[in-house]
């Protein structure tokens, strides 16, 4: 398989390239720098030249609160550059792989969301990227919308909350952790190694894919980094979302569930603990 990648410079691009060389796929691994997906002639002339099986289209802005603030340069990116890749795709009649986000519901429900629950997105980031679904199923018939949760993974080039976690844990002895925000910690190399199974199966269609296991809240997950580094010389004290006020509204709920491909018959995922604890632990 051949595979174009954007984005590939992000901690999941990252994560992907690295198991498709692994597989010994070959790989087109293409970031801003390479290939702007804001310009469809840029995207056109990278698929000309690189001749792609398929395309995992990754490449978005995704700090939130960035895109609350912006959000012309949220919907330029996330949702004409999607556009952009996926009109590309169809004159080249070529599959595409495009990660979204379990963001696109509004939190409402007392329990993990499946893909067949109604999204309805809160933030501008949300927003954006699922106006960028709408716009690849009405364009391809070729598709797989993988939905993500909260990614973690990243080895040294960590920067998300799990080495926030224990950077500051480290140094101090006291931190205050949302216990009212609940979601799916999905480990980069897991969702990489699905993800990459999933596109050879032919089995288009939209899907949901996190580490498995019972939903945890902020404070939970924060609980579990520092149980599997060992440090106890840090106190976590749960509090409410109220205590960080920031620009761009986060669903109360963000867990999910893969009941897509849990009915196709593909067990995916492992429990997020399991992943958790490896990735700490250096493997």
């Amino acid at each position: 398989m051949k595979a174009l990648i954007t984005g590939a410079g992000g901690m999941l691009g990252t994560a992907l390239c690295a198991e498709l060389e692994k597989q010994e796929h070959t790989v087109f691994a293409t970031d801003v720098q390479e290939m702007d997906v804001r310009w469809q002639h840029v995207i056109r002339r990278e698929i000309r030249e690189c001749a792609p099986d398929v395309i995992f289209h990754l490449a978005a802005l995704t700090d939130v609160d960035a895109c609350e603030r912006e959000p012309e340069e949220a919907f330029r990116t996330n949702t004409i550059g999607t556009q952009n890749v996926a009109l590309a795709c169809q004159a080249a009649d070529i599959p595409m792989v495009y990660v979204s986000t379990i963001g696109v519901f509004d939190g409402s429900k007392n329990e993990a969301y499946n893909e067949f629950d109604e999204p309805n997105p809160q933030n501008v980031y949300s927003r954006s990227k699922y106006e960028g679904e709408k716009i690849v199923r009405r364009l391809l018939h070729h598709y797989y919308i993988v939905r993500a949760g909260w990614m973690f993974g990243g080895g040294h080039e960590d920067k998300k909350f799990v080495a926030k976690i224990l950077e500051l844990a480290i140094n101090q002895d006291e931190l205050q952790i949302v216990d009212d925000k609940f979601g799916s910690p999905t480990y980069t190399e897991d969702f990489a190694q699905a993800v990459i199974y999933l596109a050879r199966t032919g089995w288009y269609g939209l899907y949901h894919l996190v580490n498995t296991g019972t939903p945890c809240s902020r404070f939970e997950f924060a609980q579990c980094v520092l149980e599997y580094a060992g440090i106890t010389t840090c106190n976590l004290l749960p509090v409410s979302s109220a205590h960080f006020p920031l620009p761009a509204r986060r669903p109360r709920m963000e867990a999910a569930r893969n009941l897509h491909s849990d009915l196709m018959g593909l067990t995916l995922m492992r429990p997020w603990k399991k992943a958790l604890r490896e990735y700490i632990k250096g493997g």
